[in-house]
Order: structure tokens, then sequence, then C-alpha cells
């Protein structure tokens, strides 16, 4: 399909600006930084996706119909853009910026924001074996991939995310060249908008770096010291972390003494420059790891399952110092996630009946902190984790699944521990999920030429990376999946751009780890549990005849009500005569059962023969007719004030009935679509032979019990 670009016409106070077309899919762009730095040591980069309800011809759904906070879908997306323009930010560039909705690559690249762009960005899907770039909702709900690459100029990878349908490898490879391929177009037509606006880039003031004599001194000072921390592999991540702390403080107090002038920012830097290149050395030279793996070892795994009987399903999962516990929760059907009107015009989904929830609390770091609802980075951890198991989740699973993990400990690669817990946690609840999944991170150090930063001379890839490893290196690559293929992908790089080649070197890296990981898991739970805990709930399906259905909702639905409140069960209505039954545990659908066939018992009641006339006792006057029984265990129904008489009457007391009263009516069956009796004293008094049919207890039968007894008449 055709993109085109432009700018100059909207919004144009912005430092830049830009419209960027798909089809029928319109987004405008703009990205503003401040000139003067801010007091922060990162680069405070604000990006802000908004999806507006009348893009979708929608009106919003709240109380005050207007756009509030961001969704989950547009904070997703928010994180995917912003690690598809982060690396390309100058090194000390500490300026606040903030970039709106999405293709913020031309905006930068239209601005005079210092940004070492344009990067081009491209949907990949594969429908029926064909590889599609940017496929429409219709044919991305069929898709076995939903891949979102980001390139840089000279087919470098800047960004990678995905879900996949446990698709093969090679297919999967071939898709992201296929996007990179593609993204080069998109660059050069950026390329060429910014040659004809002839935008100039501004002159920064300050970089934030760590002048050469400081860090030479930095150097001089705590070198070997580090170097023997790091070389040091007694050490675990609390040790190490407090080692590096305590020289970090002696070596700070040297150098303020010997350059007081300095920046407080240029000290602390300098240190963090000196650790952070022993430690890629070791790695580059010597291909040792602080923690003594070689490059390719995963760490040590240790997986249980059934932690708590009472839980539907639940397991530990502990790599190294990273510990997960996860959980999994059935519910009702009517417990899914619903999509709000906009969400499902813009996505097409309605429902989601799986779910994944990350938690990441404080003291899994060792630290305080307030614990508040889920943060940006929670919801992206989890919703990684979430699409790595939803391709091997049953379709027609008959309850709501919800699946938390809650990181114990934390030293890296979180995200993926989630992913392989909660399988576990799944098979251990007896999900039949058809396969166990795993997911492994992949690191990468390298180094660049001195004179082109963004040329890679040489690099090494870490499998199974340590938080230290993430912090110090320059990718996290997070891959998840089964034996046969690839469920999920997010690749965050601090380079401007890698190479395809250490793409395909790091999926293939990270499918041996996650075999190796998927065996040690195994070990514990092979495969699905056959059949649900003994505390797990239920789901029956009932028949209610239309005959009995208003008994069974009773008045203002006030028997459902009471069913529910009384058991816990969930009701929901399948078509006019079947409702499902949902119960938590099986002594509840015990309860519901006794409950339903207490209100649905039948009365004692005869097989009426359509046509005939029965004497009929008055129970009751109501305003639009009267209440009345053939026989003395019936349940009484009403005979209407249009049946009570041909004359049109507003109140039974026209005619002069009264309660104990007893009158001739015919009967008439039973109405098809509600089930009610109907009767009628009107079509009696026309001049027609009628009989009379007298009913007694001895002509009464009991439904579902005896067979139908033919009542006796007399004329």
């Amino acid at each position: 399909r055709k993109m085109e670009l432009s700018s100059g016409k909207l919004a144009r106070f912005a430092d830049g600006s830009a419209v960027v077309q798909l089809g029928d899919t319109a987004v405008m762009v703009t990205a503003v930084s401040k000139t003067k730095p801010s007091p922060s040591q990162f680069m405070p980069l604000v990006v802000d996706y908004r999806q507006k309800a009348a893009a979708a011809g929608r009106i919003p759904t709240n109380y005050l119909r207007r756009e509030l906070g961001s969704t989950d879908k547009e904070i997703l997306t928010s994180r995917v853009i912003d690690r598809s323009i982060r690396p390309l930010f100058p090194v000390g560039y500490f300026y606040d910026t903030q970039v709106s909705c999405d293709y913020s690559s031309a905006a930068l690249a239209l601005s005079d924001i210092p940004w070492n762009g344009p990067v081009g960005a491209v949907r990949v899907g594969i429908v029926d074996g064909e590889t599609i770039i940017n496929p429409t909702r219709k044919e991305l709900s069929s898709s076995a991939l939903n891949l979102v690459v980001a390139g840089a100029p000279h087919n470098q990878v800047v960004m990678l995310e995905a879900t996949a349908e446990n698709i093969l490898q090679q297919d999967f490879c071939h898709a992201i060249k296929v996007g990179v391929k593609h993204t080069q177009q998109i660059i050069q037509g950026i390329q060429q908008l910014v040659k004809e606006r002839g935008t100039v880039k501004r002159t920064v003031q300050k970089l934030f770096v760590a002048p050469e004599e400081i860090v030479e001194c930095a150097k001089k000072l705590a070198f070997n010291k580090i170097y023997a921390v790091f070389t040091d592999t007694s050490h675990d991540k609390v040790s190490r972390d407090e080692a590096i702390n305590k020289i970090r403080l002696e070596t700070e107090e040297q150098m303020k003494e010997k350059f007081p002038e300095a920046d407080p920012y240029e000290i602390m830097e300098s240190f963090n420059i000196v650790s952070k290149d022993i430690f890629r050395n070791l790695i580059l030279n010597e291909y040792r790891r602080c923690d003594g793996r070689d490059l390719t070892s995963i760490r040590d795994i240790n997986c249980e399952v059934n932690m708590f009987k009472m839980l539907h399903g639940s397991a530990l999962f502990q790599r190294g110092q990273t510990q997960v516990l996860c959980t999994v929760t059935f519910d009702s059907l009517e417990s899914s996630v619903k999509s709000d009107l906009i969400s499902t015009a813009v996505s097409g989904v309605k429902d989601k009946n799986f779910m994944l929830h990350y938690e990441f609390p404080p003291y899994a770091t060792n630290e305080t902190g307030k614990v508040t609802g889920v943060n940006r980075r929670e919801l992206g951890h989890g919703a990684l984790a979430e699409r790595a198991l939803k391709p091997v989740i049953p379709q027609n699973f008959p309850f709501t699944i919800r699946v938390t993990s809650e990181v114990l400990e934390s030293n890296g690669s979180s995200s993926m521990a989630s992913a392989c817990g909660g399988s576990l946690a799944l098979m251990d609840a007896g999900v039949p999920i058809s396969s166990a999944v795993a997911g492994v991170a992949i690191g990468l150090v390298t180094k660049c030429s001195p004179e082109k930063k963004g040329d890679i001379e040489d690099y090494r890839l870490l499998t199974d990376i340590l938080g230290i490893e993430d912090y110090y290196g320059d990718m996290d690559f997070k891959m998840a999946g089964t034996n046969k293929g690839i469920t999920a992908l997010q690749v965050d790089l601090k380079l401007p751009g890698i190479p395809i080649k250490i793409v395909m070197e790091a999926i293939q890296q990270a499918t041996a780890a996650k075999k190796e990981i998927l065996q040690i898991m195994n070990e514990t739970l092979a495969k699905p549990r056959p059949g649900r805990k003994e505390n797990g709930p239920v789901v029956e399906t009932i028949h209610v005849p239309l005959s009995k259905r208003l008994r069974f909702v009773g008045p203002g639905a006030y028997n459902l009500k009471k069913l529910q409140a009384q058991t816990g069960v969930t009701l929901s209505q399948i078509d006019e005569e079947t409702y499902s039954v949902f119960a938590p545990t099986p002594g509840a659908m015990h309860e519901a059962r006794e409950f339903i066939r207490e209100i649905c018992k039948d009365d004692q009641e005869l097989n009426l023969e359509f046509g005939a006339v029965y004497a009929a006792t008055i129970t009751e006057i109501r305003d639009s007719g009267v209440m009345v029984k053939l026989y003395p265990n019936m349940t009484p129904v009403l005979l209407h004030n249009s049946q009570l008489d041909q004359r049109k009457i507003k109140h039974p007391s026209a005619l002069g009935l009264e309660v104990g009263q007893e009158i001739q009516v015919k009967y008439f069956g039973r109405d098809p679509t509600d089930g009610r009796m109907r009767l009628s004293r009107k079509v009696l008094q026309s001049p027609a032979t009628t009989v009379l049919k007298t009913l007694t207890d001895k002509n009464s039968i009991v439904m579902g019990g005896a067979a139908p007894q033919s009542s006796s008449s007399s004329q």
C-alpha cells in the first residue's frame, strides 16, 4: 500500500511535525525538545501515543464522553515507539523531549532536535504462508505472525516486537529480513522530505560527557579493585553490588579532593565509565562473565509446582537469583476482559478470556518504595509474557484464565521467567496447553569503531543475561517459544542499530537455550495434569423448558440473583432454553443444583387435553385479570381480562367475580414463546356445546416421575 508523508501544514509551532497516511489510516506526529538541559542524569524522553475516538467513528463511553487516561494498548504502543527512537539520541543528551503519537521518526528527522535518524517501521504478517507488509486488521486476525520491525539505514535493526502462533524459526527469520528491507523505502522517503525542507539541527549547549582527565583519574584509582570484584565468581548480586558501591564511595571521595570544581555528575559518570569498560572488556577479550559462566551457559534452574493446594494452579520458577511465583485462577467466561467500543472498532478484539498480570514489588531488589497501581514497565513485561503463552492456550476453554506472576527476586530476565513459571502453573492447573513454553534473554557486548561509532568491529552474544549484564550491555533480546517454534519476541537496543546477522545469531542462540530450559522444566512437569484439582471450578449446562422459565428466573430475576448470592455461582444464558452454570467449587455446584431443582420442581400436573373445558377456581383478583387453579396443587396462572368476557372490561369486579368462585375455562395449550398456560372463559360464551373436565387429586401425576395418566371426564 502507498504511504504518504507531509509536513509544514499542521502544528507548525512544534520543533518537528509530520502527517503520515497509509491507506485510510492517518496519524499526526509532533516532537518538542527543551533547549535547557534537565537536572536528571538520563535521557528524559516521553512518548505519548493516543488513539482518538473520532478516528474510529465512535464517541467515548465513559461518563464525560471524552478521552481520559491512556489505555493499555496506547501505553504498550508508546513503549514500542520509545524503544525505536531512544537509541538514536546523542550520548549525554539530557534534554526533556516529548513525542506525541506514532511515526515519530519523521517528526524528529524534520525537527532541529539532535537525533541520528531516521528509522522506518513496518508490521509484518504471515497469512496462508505468504509474507504481508502492513497487513489490514482483517488480514492480521488470520495471520500466524504479528511482527513490528524498526530499521535504520544500511539494513540495520533498531527494534523488534513480535507475537507468533508458534511459527518455525526459518519462517520467523525470513519475516524479519523482509521487514528490514521494506523499512529502507520508508527511511529513503523521510530523508527525501528532510532534504526538501532543508532542516538544520540545533547546536546543543552541552552534552553531559565526563572529561577524559577525570575518567583517567578514576581508572588509576579504581581499576584493580573493580577488576578484582568482577573476576570474583563467588559474589552474588547483593555482595557484588555492595563491593562495587564501597569502591565507588572511596573513589569519588578521592576524586572530589583532586577535582574540587568538577560537577558531581562528572565524578559519578567517570566511575561508571571505568566500571563499564572493565566489565565489557572481560567479556570481549577474556570471554569471562562475572558469575563464572561461559558465554552460552544458562543459570541453574529449579522448578516447583502445586505450591499451595487451595490455588487452582501454581508454580515457582527459580533461575539463578531471579525467582517468580506464578498462580492460575479460573473464573466464568463472564469475567473475561471486555473491550470498549473504540478498542473493538480499532483492533476487532471484543473479549479476552486469557490474561497475565505481572507484579514487580520493591522488595524483589531489596528496595523500599510506594506500592501503587501497575506502572508502564509492569504492563509491558506482563504483556510480553502473556503474548508468549497465549498461542498455546486452547481456543474453546470453558473458563476465563488469569495468570499472575509475582517477582520475588530479580537479577535479570524476570519477564521470561514469568513465561516459564506461567507455563508450569497452567499445566499444574490442568489447562490442556498444546506445548510447554520457555523464554530466555540474550545479551550483546560490542566493540565499535572509534571513527564511526555505528560500525561494530567485534561482538559477543550472552545467553541468559544477569541484571548487571543488561545494564552494562548493548541489547536485551527476549525470546519465548516451544520446542517447535517461536511465540514471542522483544528486542531492546542501546545502539543506533545492529546488522541482521547478529539478530539471526541471537535467535539461534536463544533457540538452543530455550530447548535446554524446556528439558529442565519437563523434569518437574512434562505435560498438563489430566484434570483440574478437586477444589477447581465446575461448569455445567442446564436445560430449562420455556414453560418453567418464569419460575426459574423469578419476578425481576429474583431467583437468579438469590441463586448467585447464596451459592456463588454465575449463570449465563446460551439460548432460550439453555443456561451455563459456573461454580467456583464442586460444593458450590452441588448447592446450585439443589437450589435449581427446588425452584423448578414440577407441580403435580395433569396431562391436560387441548380444547377441553375445565372448572377453574379463582385464587386472586388483579387489575389485569384473575389468578386461577385447575386443580388443588397447581401453581395459579393468570386469566387476562381480555379472555374473561366477550365484553371489554377494565377490572374483573365488573363481572362480579370473587376469590374462591369456580368458573369454566377452555384450555388452549401453552404459549410456544414463553411457556405460559393459555386459558379462555370468553370463548365458552358462544352457543357451541362444551364438555366439562373435572380434575381431582386422583387424576394428577408427577412430572419427571411416574408416567402421565389420562384424566377422567364427565359431561
